[in-house]
């Protein structure tokens, strides 16, 4: 009987240290997870970001969806073109006399393909696929142009649920993490990129990811 109740007690012993083990190590693990996770996520979207201002440079509006956009990126041409001041005189007719004009030149250098420029291998075809590895999920992609202080102005958003980015973890963590509220934190339930009622390229992460980079 006291073997027994000793055995019992042994067994207790470990289910308590397991679970104040997991109780420390738990969150630790789960934040190391979510920063690498969220580091491939925003890395992603940058590209997005580097691909859409481009397709607003060269079209006029940001790309509404990938599709769209890597079309525009495969086949799409930037036009390098050099400004410079120059200078003219020519007969004014209110005074009459000759009086000097100064404009800006336009010279176009040459051309050349979108794809070259921004990036060096066929990673822009993964554009909206969500880079964490056991899910096949895409990011959100939507483009507008809204009026802003009497402007027509083109806006884009990106954006992916942190419950995508972190299916597999601790649902009570993960709720907690939905709920972030911190200036050094993504806040919110979802990593965006862009606006569709604000002129903005920013995502709505920290610093911290860009200076990581």
């Amino acid at each position: 009987m006291k073997l027994a109740i000793q055995a019992v007690l042994w067994v207790l012993c470990i289910v308590f240290s397991y679970q104040i083990y997991d109780s420390i190590n738990g969150p630790i693990n789960f934040n190391e997870t979510k920063n690498e996770r969220y580091a491939d996520v925003i890395n992603r979207m940058k590209e997005i970001r580097k691909a859409q201002i481009a397709h607003k440079d060269v079209r006029g509006v940001y790309a509404n969806n990938f599709d769209s956009l890597v079309s525009f990126i495969e086949t799409g041409i930037f036009t390098l073109i050099e400004k410079r001041d120059s200078s003219y005189m020519e007969y004014d007719r209110t005074y009459r006399i000759d009086m000097l004009r100064e404009v800006v030149v336009v010279d176009t250098l040459g051309f050349v393909p979108v794809k070259d420029s921004l990036f060096k291998d066929d990673s822009y075809k993964l554009l909206s696929q969500v880079p964490v590895e056991g899910i096949d999920a895409k990011f959100s992609i939507k483009a507008n142009v809204i009026n802003k202080n009497g402007y027509r102005v083109p806006v884009f958003e990106v954006k992916v649920a942190k419950n995508v980015i972190l299916h597999d973890q601790d649902k009570d963590l993960l709720k907690q993490e939905n709920e972030t509220v911190s200036v050094d934190g993504v806040n919110g339930p979802e990593i965006i990129l862009g606006s569709l009622t604000e002129v903005s390229t920013n995502g709505n992460w920290p610093t911290i990811f860009d200076a990581n980079n």
